[in-house]
């Protein structure tokens, strides 16, 4: 098993000793509780990356950890030898069924003295590894529609009585095209989060494999890292119009990072600029969200090339892969009832 990496405070502490304290490396190991040959890596690799101390003004842990673990170097190149488009690999990974084997073979189809498949890997992973998130998570076009509410909230005012009424902005994002929608709701209670949920569905036109949701009440009754329990309404609401519920671990935010982003995004672009403006009902503010939502949308995302909504409308690695017909019947349709509990409406009626 490979050893754990230092962290870049013991990394510093080394350098310290050695280059500024004259230690010894045996020293320097007992200092710092490693062995000799740890404390001999690590100056070997600050040596070749030119580093002593003190180290340069302004220099991150980001920055040392690059210099003394740089990403491995790609074999030579030359026009026989070409180099995969790592971007375009990784757009095509997203797809149903498609794998680095197939993405290789096709790869050496077009290039008969090509790389081969250890390299190919390797050199992919290593690519990804640039952008250095902690967990890096690949969405399949329709899989995952991701949800929250926002901290922030926008005011609506009673046009008779002048009160003031909080509204709380529900935020749904799908995993692989950043497919952004936003409603205002008058609260986190378990009627708006169902009602939310099925206009969301409408504003989709149907339902992916699952949705990824935070621990609020309304969505889980027993928060619990292995088996959640989910709130009986919204389970039963996920299997009436063929979708799953996935929430997210307690306390890990990096499970739901998309809309975690999506709703910072939200919050600027809709929040903030809706900050001056006064609404009288809940139609005329969310008429105002829907506006900015379809500008959200149109923006051209970096590194595709496309806008979220020409993703989702065109290319089938964003699009509706995974996604249902919407409600799988025109039977009796979920209402959350006045009591929290469940109930059914023996009417027809499309709505929650």
């Amino acid at each position: 098993m490979p050893t754990q990496r230092l962290s870049m405070r013991r990394i510093k502490e080394v350098l310290r000793l050695k280059h500024f304290q004259g230690l010894p490396e045996r020293a320097i190991a007992r200092s710092v509780g490693v062995s000799n040959g740890v404390v001999h890596s690590y100056l070997s690799r600050a040596r070749s990356a030119g580093l002593s101390w003190p180290l340069p003004e302004g220099m991150t842990d980001e920055d040392l950890e690059l210099l003394l673990f740089p990403a491995p170097r790609p074999a030579s190149q030359s026009p026989q030898r070409p180099v995969p488009d790592w971007s375009y690999i990784d757009k095509e990974l997203r797809r149903r069924n498609v794998t680095r084997r197939l993405l290789w073979e096709e790869y050496r189809a077009v290039n008969p003295d090509g790389f081969g498949y250890t390299w190919f890997c390797t050199t992919y992973e290593a690519w990804k590894g640039r952008v250095r998130p902690s967990m890096r998570q690949i969405h399949l076009g329709g899989e995952k529609v991701f949800v929250d509410f926002a901290g922030d909230t926008i005011d609506i005012v009673d046009p008779l009585t002048g009160e003031v009424q909080p509204m709380k902005l529900f935020v749904a994002a799908m995993g692989a095209s950043n497919y952004t929608y936003a409603e205002a709701c008058p609260s986190e209670s378990l009627a708006d989060w169902i009602r939310a949920h099925v206009n969301l569905f409408t504003f989709l036109s149907g339902t992916p494999t699952f949705v990824v949701c935070d621990n609020l009440k309304a969505a889980v009754s027993n928060p619990d890292r292995y088996d959640p329990g989910l709130n009986r309404t919204y389970a039963e609401m996920a299997s009436h119009y063929g979708t799953a519920i996935l929430a997210a671990r307690p306390r890990r935010p990096k499970d739901k990072a998309k809309v975690e982003v999506a709703v910072q995004i939200a919050q600027r672009w809709i929040l903030a600029r809706l900050r001056n403006q006064r609404f009288f009902s809940r139609a005329e503010l969310n008429a105002a969200i829907k506006t900015l939502v379809d500008e959200l949308n149109a923006r051209q995302m970096r590194g595709f090339g496309s806008s979220c909504v020409s993703a989702w409308n065109k290319d089938p690695v964003f699009g509706v892969i995974g996604i249902q017909s919407g409600p799988r019947d025109k039977g009796p349709q979920w209402l959350p009832s006045s009591h929290g509990s469940r109930g059914w409406d023996a009417g027809g009626g499309d709505d929650w």
